[in-house]
């Protein structure tokens, strides 16, 4: 695996997010159920802030209840390029580094491959998806993506001896946390034992606390409950819950401790516009909308509001 400094950015633009399907949510809504009984404006412009509220689910023993992240301030989703800005919240890619004086995510693609690593990982085929015909399962959203297959302790270990040192080498270029991206891949593939996707994102929270980082979940509205509760998750990056009506799993589960991205395109198939989901009581303190592709500000095709 390179070091996360040589790592080429997430590829954009960024596929629609799609609702999760009835059968897989309801499977992983059982699954999360039974976790929780086990254990008893415009670029630059300041944000508004919806209707209070606390940070919302538990701590474990050694972790706090409320997260650093800032709740006022600007915020951006840079992985498509950095722009400059007085920025409070950052999300980027680890090559492009933190955001001095700012709260800084770094992203980690924690349960598939990075486009430029394919070969890297077919060196070890054990820790792949496989289709019925013996092939690696790859993304249909991200056909240059393989999906990873964390099913078995064996497994989950040799992709944590690979994807842990990408999370220590953001903890060692100074950002603040880490997304964990792709968690959903159990509702996505229905090969994939979801017990060992979230026995896998426990082992990556595990890791990044112990490198100093808090953890962000990413979308997967319906883990949004285990996720803060049980896996130890400290805030959430969420797209498009505007748009899919999901923003109040995430409020329930982790407060004011999120921040959201939506899109032009999803919100207009929703037939939502994003004064509405700036109106939403249960949206995110720090909400943007932005281009789908990311673009960062003085490039052709540029968005970026902010509630």
């Amino acid at each position: 695996m390179s070091p996360a400094a040589d790592r080429a950015p997430r590829s954009v633009p960024t596929p629609p997010r799609r609702p999760a399907s009835t059968g897989a949510s309801a499977c992983l809504l059982l699954l999360s159920a039974t976790l929780l009984a086990g254990c008893g404006g415009a670029d630059g412009a300041a944000d508004g802030t919806p209707g209070g509220g606390s940070d919302g689910g538990g701590a474990s023993a050694d972790r706090p209840a409320t997260s650093g992240l800032p709740r006022s301030g600007a915020f951006d989703y840079q992985l498509g390029g950095v722009s400059d800005g007085e920025f409070a919240v950052v999300v980027r890619d680890p090559a492009d580094g933190p955001l001095p004086g700012a709260y800084s995510i770094c992203y980690v693609n924690g349960f598939q491959t990075q486009p430029d690593e394919a070969e890297l990982w077919a060196a070890h085929p054990e820790l792949l998806l496989h289709d019925a015909h013996g092939e690696p399962v790859v993304d249909p959203e991200w056909p240059d993506e393989l999906v990873l297959d964390p099913g078995t302790p064996a497994r989950r270990e040799g992709i944590l001896a690979r994807i842990g040192p990408e999370i220590d080498a953001c903890a060692a270029a100074g950002f603040d946390a880490v997304e964990l991206d792709n968690l959903d891949v159990g509702e996505r593939f229905d090969q994939l034992d979801p017990d060992g996707v979230l026995a896998l994102a426990g082992d990556y929270v595990d890791r990044a606390h112990a490198a100093g980082l808090e953890v962000a979940q990413k979308n997967a509205a319906e883990l949004a409950p285990v996720g803060r509760a049980e896996l130890g998750f400290d805030l959430a990056v969420v797209e498009e819950c505007g748009a899919y009506d999901e923003c109040a799993a995430y409020r329930e589960a982790y407060g004011e401790a999120f921040v959201q991205i939506e899109y032009p395109d999803s919100l207009a198939a929703a037939g939502v516009t994003f004064s509405v989901v700036c109106a939403d009581p249960d949206r995110a303190p720090l909400t943007v909308l932005r281009d789908r592709d990311l673009v960062p500000a003085g490039e052709p095709g540029h968005l970026r509001e902010q509630c």
